[in-house]
């Protein structure tokens, strides 16, 4: 992996340069990852970051969270403002039916890498647009599937020292270091970054907000 955004093609994604909003687009994130996933796409907008726990519920599926998440974080967002667009999305690992959010400190994230080492596992992204002006919602599932290659607890601990990895899922960026350790991946790039931008051309498609 070299980091780089594999090609997209703005025009398929009706996204053209002569591209007009028809109304004002929300991201309701804080994470840096998205705001710069989002820019990509050269659409303007602003960021108003959703104040909701992103915690399982008992017996939980990772998919029900990760749409669950994504949908409460629009409607809280969407609560406070009007006449706007609002994405939001929500992402997280699982592997083997278990939810790898954020970790909580340095050993948490240790104890995640060490259970995704030598391993396949997944990362899903749920994103949510809102419409308010036409009252319209948009939304969709991505996964990737992501290959470890194994790691010791000791070159687990020296990559969570080397990058700031408790704000992210799983306690890994793949566009950083921890590509020393990705064999492969089947599915979207930016998806495992935090935001698929194939379905967000899609679903602003389909909302005709961007033309």
């Amino acid at each position: 992996m070299s980091g780089c955004f594999p090609s997209l093609d703005l025009a398929e994604c009706g996204l053209a340069e002569e591209q007009r909003s028809v109304t004002k687009l929300i991201l309701a994130s804080q994470s840096p990852r998205r705001k710069e996933l989002l820019g990509i796409l050269g659409i303007p907008f602003e960021i108003i970051p959703a104040e909701i726990a992103e915690v399982p519920r008992p017996g939980e599926s990772p998919e029900t969270f990760v749409v669950r998440a994504a949908r409460e974080k629009g409607d809280e967002v969407a609560s406070r403002v009007s006449n706007t667009v609002v994405l939001s999305a929500d992402t997280i690992v699982t592997i083997d039916g278990r939810i790898l959010g954020k970790p909580v400190d340095e050993p948490d994230a240790v104890r995640m890498l060490m259970l995704l080492s030598g391993h396949q596992h997944e990362v899903l992204t749920a994103v949510r647009i809102i419409d308010q002006v036409h009252a319209n919602t948009f939304s969709g599932l991505e996964k990737t599937k992501v290959w470890f290659n194994p790691m010791t607890e000791s070159q687990a601990l020296e990559y969570v020292r080397r990058e700031p990895v408790l704000d992210k899922a799983g306690s890994y960026a793949i566009q950083g270091f921890a590509q020393v350790y990705i064999s492969k991946i089947d599915g979207n790039y930016s998806n495992v970054m935090g935001l698929p931008l194939p379905m967000v051309c899609s679903l602003l498609k389909q909302a005709k907000i961007y033309f």
